[in-house]
C-alpha cells in the first residue's frame, strides 16, 4: 500500500513536469485539422507524446543513472555532445516557447502591449527565480497542475456529453504521420530524457535501503501514471478540437484555438481562468527548464556557481529575443531541429528498452549511425523545400512524410544483430 502511494504522489509529479502549458495548444489544433480522421491523428501522437517518453523513464528503471547513461554504449563523446544539444534546444525553443504563449492568450486578449515587453518581463522574472530557487515555483506547480488539469476536463467533458459539435473535412494527406510528427511539438522524448534523471535522483534522496528492484518498480510505476494522464489530457483535446468545425477555420493560430474552445465550453469568464493559470504555468515550466539546464552546465564546470549564473542569465537573454515571436513562426522554425533530433533520441530510448542481449554496443553505434545519417534528409528537406535534396528523398521510403530514417534503422537493427551473432 505504501509504494502504492508513493508511485502516484511520484507519478503526479512527473505528470506536472510533463505537462508543459505551452503543449496544450498543440492538440486542439491537430483535432482540427484532422476532422473525422481525429483518431488517426491521436494514434500517431500518442507514440510521440506519450509512448516514446514512457519507453524513456522504463529505460531509467533499469539505467537508473543519469541522461549520459544512455548513449555511453555508442561512446562517452557523443553522449556528452547529445546531452548538451538537447539543453541547448530546450533553452533555444521550448523555453522561449513559453514566454509567446502567454502573450497570447494571456496578455495579447486583454492588453495592447508589445510582445518584446512580455518576453522581457516574464524573463527577468523567470532569471530572478531561477537564480533564487525558492520554493514558490514547487508550490506554483503542486497547485496550478491540477487546477488546469480540472478544467480541461470539464472541457472535454462537455464536448464529450452536451456541446458536441460538427465535424469538418480534414486537411492532412496522412492523418498518423502528421500526428506523428506533432507529437515531436511537446518536446515530450526530450523530456523523458530530462526528467527520469531527475526521479532517479529524488527516489535515491528519498530515504535509505531502496534497493534496485523496488527503485524500478517505482520509476516505471511513476511513468505509467504520468503518461495515464498525459494521454486522457491529450486525447480529450484532440477530440475536443475535431469538433470546433464551425466555430474555427483550419487558418486559426493555436492559441487563438484554445481560447476559443474554453470560451465556447466555459463562457469568457472560464476563458479567462483559463488563459491566466495556462501563462503562471508557462512560467513554471520555463523556470524549470533554466534551472534543469543551469544544473546540467554547473555540474560541467566541477560545481561553478559561475557556470550556473551564467547559464541562467544567457538562456533568459535567448528566451527575451526568441519569446516575442509568434508561436506558430516558433513552431515553424522547430521542426527541422526536431527532425534531426528526434530520430537519434528515439533510437536510444527503444534500444534502451529492449533486452540487452539485442542492443549489445555494435548495435547502439550502428542504429543510432544510420538514424543519424538519414535523418539528414528529413531536416535538410524541411529547411530547404526547394533544393536538390527533395530528390534524395525521392529514393528513400517515408522520407517525404519526414520518416526518411524509420525503415533504414530498423534494417541496421537487423543487420547489425545478424553480425553480431555470427561473430559469437
Amino acid at each position: 500500500m505504501k509504494q502504492t502511494k508513493t508511485i502516484f504522489v511520484y507519478g503526479f509529479a512527473v505528470f506536472a513536469a510533463f505537462f508543459g502549458a505551452g503543449n496544450l495548444i498543440i492538440p486542439p489544433y491537430l483535432g482540427l485539422k484532422s476532422g473525422p480522421d481525429w483518431w488517426l491523428s491521436a494514434l500517431g501522437f500518442f507514440l510521440t507524446a506519450t509512448i516514446i517518453p514512457l519507453g524513456a523513464l522504463m529505460a531509467y528503471s533499469r539505467l537508473q543513472g543519469t541522461m549520459l547513461d544512455f548513449g555511453n554504449k555508442v561512446s562517452r563523446g557523443f553522449s556528452l555532445v547529445l546531452c548538451v544539444l538537447i539543453y541547448l534546444i530546450a533553452l533555444l525553443l521550448p523555453c522561449p516557447r513559453t514566454a509567446a504563449v502567454t502573450h497570447e492568450m494571456a496578455v495579447a486578449p486583454f492588453l495592447d502591449s508589445s510582445p518584446l515587453v512580455t518576453s522581457t518581463v516574464y524573463f527577468i522574472l523567470a532569471a530572478i527565480f531561477s537564480l533564487n530557487r525558492g520554493r514558490v515555483m514547487d508550490l506554483i506547480g503542486k497547485y496550478l497542475t491540477p487546477i488546469i488539469g480540472l478544467i480541461l476536463l470539464v472541457i472535454i467533458g462537455i464536448k464529450l456529453f452536451f456541446d458536441q459539435g460538427s465535424v469538418t473535412q480534414g486537411h492532412f494527406q496522412n492523418a498518423l504521420v502528421s500526428g506523428f510528427l506533432e507529437g515531436y511539438q511537446t518536446y515530450d522524448a526530450l523530456a523523458g530524457l530530462l526528467m527520469g534523471g531527475v526521479l532517479v535522483i529524488t527516489i535515491q534522496n528519498s530515504g535509505k535501503g531502496v534497493g534496485f528492484d523496488e527503485k524500478k518498480r517505482l520509476i516505471a510505476g511513476s511513468g505509467l501514471v504520468a503518461m495515464s494522464g498525459l494521454f486522457l489530457i491529450y486525447a480529450g483535446l484532440i477530440y475536443a478540437g475535431s469538433r470546433m468545425g464551425v466555430s474555427a477555420d483550419d487558418t486559426i493560430e493555436r492559441t487563438a484555438l484554445l481560447r476559443l474552445l474554453a470560451e465556447t465550453s466555459l463562457g469568457e469568464t472560464g476563458s479567462l481562468f483559463l488563459s491566466m493559470l495556462v501563462g503562471v504555468a508557462c512560467f513554471t515550466t520555463a523556470v524549470g527548464i533554466l534551472v534543469g539546464s543551469a544544473d546540467f552546465f554547473k555540474g560541467l564546470f566541477k560545481g561553478s556557481e559561475r557556470a550556473y549564473r551564467i547559464t541562467v542569465v544567457a538562456g533568459a537573454l535567448v528566451g527575451i529575443l526568441v519569446g516575442q515571436l509568434n508561436v506558430t513562426y516558433i513552431i515553424k522554425v522547430a521542426v527541422p531541429v526536431l527532425m534531426f533530433i528526434y530520430p537519434i533520441v528515439i533510437a536510444l530510448i527503444v534500444l534502451n528498452v529492449i533486452p540487452r542481449k539485442w542492443a549489445p554496443p555494435q548495435v547502439f553505434r550502428t542504429v543510432v549511425l544510420t538514424a543519424f545519417v538519414f535523418s539528414i534528409p528529413d531536416f535538410l528537406g524541411f529547411l530547404l523545400p526547394d533544393s536538390s535534396i527533395v530528390s534524395i528523398q525521392n529514393h528513400i521510403p517515408f522520407a517525404q512524410d519526414g520518416l526518411g530514417w524509420v525503415l533504414p534503422a530498423l534494417i541496421s537493427f537487423v543487420a547489425a544483430n545478424v553480425y553480431v551473432k555470427g561473430l559469437n
